[in-house]
């Protein structure tokens, strides 16, 4: 088997000049959502520059940890799938609202705990992952689809709440890197189709830098080395907050089964294994409680990765690890982080738009192996209709408790997952077709 078959392939030998490449689109593909969440806390809660950099650097090294160890399982914990992790912007919103009135000791501590009740649960899976149907299991891959293409057009007019949001120069840079990403899945060949996102990157970004985009002047402050910091935020226990997080730390596990569940059908060509799905979740959880312990916000499975591997098919482990290890390594020399934060959000969105649509295109087929039955029409339908439809008017939801609107009003994903599983298990198995 040729050394570009391997790529193709989970395992195989595939060289490191050739693995790179791969392992930097994956990079490029999530940097900036991996940073941005815990760049808008740092700033909402008034952390100095020099601790909202250290909190950066520190994001890069977890996400590399806890993609090598999704690659590489340690134990049960890891899922042996090509899945790159993130910090997720699911806790986001929770963790401004601890942050700013309780202190960030006490959401470091109940990120912590929290971390540890899903490594368990993650471990405990096959006792409950059943509820999660084929049914149910396409619905919510469906769902983690709509839900980034906002995302995705957000970026591409320049980002959300941007000065220049929506202006002439984010549109030109946007749909130049997406025609070239387009073209390059349409015209070109093996080894360049799979690196599609990462050529209309590259293009997108010289592009961006010719219309002086492209500010460098961050790279003239760093420092060569810099290590993790440890234990930034001294952590403090609240019930409050942990039971809080934890209920967060659910949702977290139905999009992480969403996602593992739509890399296996789009990139494999195959349905999920327990093991599976149990070691992608424990990981989710176990490397979480790291990041606490490093300042972090918890971590989880992207989905825009899923795409890009759903896209160019490239699932083989070490190409992606060599992924991990260029987080890692910015995580440690601050220039290599410096570098990357400076690619314009129009160039990600450009680069986006077709992996989120393609994540979409993997829940439909999820959902035509499962057939379009009466059953299945009710499930579907009803979950995606009033997922998609209540969170898009999420006032609706301010008659319930805080802890109501925090998990269900703004996350369609948690919505759509709880409604499939309820009509799920409701409804009889053998309503007519």
């Amino acid at each position: 088997m040729s050394t570009k078959s391997n790529l193709y392939q989970l395992d195989g030998r595939v060289p490191v000049a050739q693995a790179i490449p791969f392992g930097l689109q994956h990079v490029l593909a999530m940097f900036v959502s991996n940073i941005t969440p815990i760049i808008i806390l740092a700033g909402i809660v008034g952390l100095d520059q020099g601790m909202s950099g250290a909190l950066v650097q520190n994001c890069m090294v977890i996400a590399g940890i806890g993609t090598l160890v999704q690659l590489f399982p340690i134990w049960k914990i890891g899922s042996r799938l090509p899945i790159v992790m993130g910090i997720s912007f699911t806790f986001l919103s929770l963790a401004i609202g601890i942050a700013t009135t309780q202190g960030m000791g006490v959401l470091m501590g109940a990120v912590i705990i929290g971390g540890l009740v899903e490594g368990l649960l993650g471990l405990f899976a096959k006792y409950w992952v059943k509820i999660i149907s084929p049914v149910v299991a396409a619905t919510v891959v469906i769902a983690i689809g709509f839900s980034l293409l906002p995302i995705g057009a957000n970026s591409f007019a320049g980002g959300q709440d941007a000065a220049d949001f929506g202006a002439a120069h984010n549109w030109i840079v946007g749909t130049v890197t997406l025609l070239v990403c387009m073209g390059c899945q349409v015209f070109a060949k093996g080894f360049l189709r799979s690196l599609s996102v990462l050529i209309g990157l590259i293009v997108g970004y010289i592009l961006s830098v010719c219309m002086g985009m492209v500010d460098f002047s961050g790279l003239s402050g760093c420092g060569f080395l810099s290590l993790p910091k440890f234990l930034p935020f001294k952590p403090e226990f609240n019930l409050g907050a942990i039971l809080s997080i934890v209920a967060i730390f659910l949702v977290s596990a139905t999009e992480t089964i969403g996602d593992t569940t739509a890399l296996a059908s789009s990139a494999l060509g195959r349905d999920i294994k327990e093991k599976e799905i149990s070691g992608s979740i424990a990981c989710d959880g176990f490397v979480s409680t790291i990041a606490g312990l490093f300042g972090c916000t918890p971590i989880t499975s992207f989905s825009q990765n899923v795409g890009l591997a759903a896209m160019s098919k490239v699932v083989n482990r070490f190409a992606i690890a060599t992924g991990a290890i260029i987080m890692v390594i910015g995580g440690i020399f601050p220039a290599v982080g410096v570098v990357l934060t400076t690619i314009p959000q129009a160039v990600l969105g450009g680069c986006t738009i077709m992996m989120f649509g393609s994540i979409l295109f993997a829940g439909f087929g999820m959902m035509a192996k499962c057939g379009f039955s009466q059953r299945n029409m009710i499930i579907v339908s009803t979950a995606l209709s009033v997922g998609l439809g209540f969170t898009a008017a999420s006032e609706m939801f301010n008659i319930f408790p805080d802890i109501i609107r925090t998990v269900f009003a703004d996350n369609c994903v948690a919505v759509v997952f709880l409604i499939a599983v309820i009509l799920n298990l409701a409804l009889p198995k053998d309503l007519e077709a």
